[in-house]
């Protein structure tokens, strides 16, 4: 059945809304791209995949839609799908599992709680190993910030090699060196928990804004004269 297109519909609302002709429109006689992003940063090949639109997919991946194409949160359109026909196309055209976004959070772990069949599916397609059984929404959260702190850890023991590489290169009296080092250690940690407990807490935080397992827009503005939404829609409003 052919969906007809609202008045001056954008190129976002019209992929979200399933109307190709509008799409087609847009592209191809006012030049638009299909990786164009609105001024959330989301794209006409997230708006289709989110609503499982898979016409519109196929035709925006003809004139070069980007299946891995990243938003501000580093979501690709397989973040916000919530069914298996339109993760199974996605995979099909080159769409990557195994990644993470801005938040550490793969696609599989973010739609694990509110769509579990479409992140089994996803699970069965990826070359990583399973999540726990337990995995929830506030371990998801977890993960997220033992990343930041496993980053920081990195950063500690580079620092930590530096220092010993220092204490050499300085021919630095070996009765010295073992309280020379101490020091650096000492100072290494508590900077270390320091910059953990900010990276962590600024993650945590940024996932309460925005609940993992649901994937939230602004809508766009519509050309026809309509407003922006005033909060970001829920994935699976409809």
């Amino acid at each position: 059945m052919t969906i007809p297109h609202r008045p001056q519909q954008n190129l976002w609302v019209a992929a979200g809304d399933g109307d190709l002709a509008r799409v087609q429109e847009l592209i191809e006689h006012h030049s638009m791209s299909p990786n164009a992003p609105d001024p959330n940063t989301y794209t006409p090949m997230h708006a289709a995949a989110s609503y499982g639109h898979i016409h519109v997919l196929e035709y925006l991946i003809s004139r070069g839609g980007d299946v891995n194409a990243i938003d501000s949160d580093g979501d690709t359109p397989i973040y916000t799908v919530e069914n298996i026909d339109t993760a199974q196309y996605l995979v099909d055209n080159g769409a990557t599992i195994d990644r993470v976004n801005e938040e550490g959070i793969s696609p599989i772990a973010h739609l694990i709680e509110d769509f579990p069949q479409v992140s089994a599916y996803l699970q069965s397609r990826s070359s990583q190993p399973p999540l726990p059984p337990s995995v929830s929404s506030s371990s998801i959260e977890n993960m997220s910030s033992q990343y930041a702190q496993n980053a920081v850890s990195e950063q500690l023991t580079v620092s930590l090699l530096s220092s010993v590489q220092d204490l050499v290169d300085q021919g630095v009296d070996p009765e010295s060196v073992d309280a020379e080092l101490r020091r650096r250690v000492e100072e290494a940690v508590v900077s270390g928990l320091l910059n953990g407990y900010t990276l962590g807490t600024q993650t945590s935080s940024e996932s309460g804004q925005e609940p993992q397992g649901t994937h939230t827009r602004n809508l766009p503005v519509d050309d026809s004269g309509g407003e922006e939404s005033e909060n970001k829609r829920p994935r699976t409003e409809r």
